[in-house]
């Protein structure tokens, strides 16, 4: 009984350092946007049912969920982090859009963004310049980039929500 107990130990341990761990390597932010925020993020889009949304380092998937569920979206979620890929997809399933959403594993500085209509982001303006040169290169006309606490070195926003420090940004 020990072992077992000894066992599960370890792996929550393990568990929690990698959900830490692998966001901090890739310098995003540890704590989650709130829904309402999220909403109000994604209303200001002005999304349509059946386009597509990429959630930049997707996390737990709440934005993905949200998008899918609430706004008729089609949804990929990119993220490194394994336990919350596992998370993801869970919220997803749990929720009932699991077929609305799509989590990729990996970088998103690596992933082909061009299918996207709206681009989430919330990450640290270390990322501003770099996201903002790849999105250029990668968005078709039309798309729409919203960014939460940071904005897009060299990019001027479409609107910008000052109280709860919102970018968006139109291709």
């Amino acid at each position: 009984m020990e072992f077992f107990i000894g066992v599960i130990a370890v792996f929550v341990i393990f568990t929690a350092l990698l959900w830490l761990l692998v966001p901090a390597w890739y310098g995003l932010p540890p704590i989650s946007v709130r829904r309402e925020r999220i909403r109000r993020a994604l209303e200001l889009t002005n999304p349509q049912a059946g386009e597509t949304l990429y959630d930049l380092g997707s996390g737990h998937g709440r934005v993905l969920v949200i998008a899918a569920k609430e706004f008729g979206l089609e949804v990929v979620g990119i993220e490194a982090g394994p336990v919350q890929r596992v998370v993801s997809r869970v919220n997803a399933l749990w929720n009932g859009v699991s077929s609305k959403v799509r989590i990729e594993a990996g970088d998103f500085y690596k992933s082909n963004l061009s299918d996207a209509d709206i681009v989430f982001a919330y990450l640290t303006s270390d990322h501003g310049k770099r996201l903002g040169d790849k999105l250029k290169l990668e968005l078709k006309p039309g798309a729409r980039v919203v960014t939460v606490s940071f904005d897009l070195t060299e990019w001027q926003p479409a609107f910008f929500e000052r109280n709860l420090l919102f970018f968006v940004y139109e291709i």
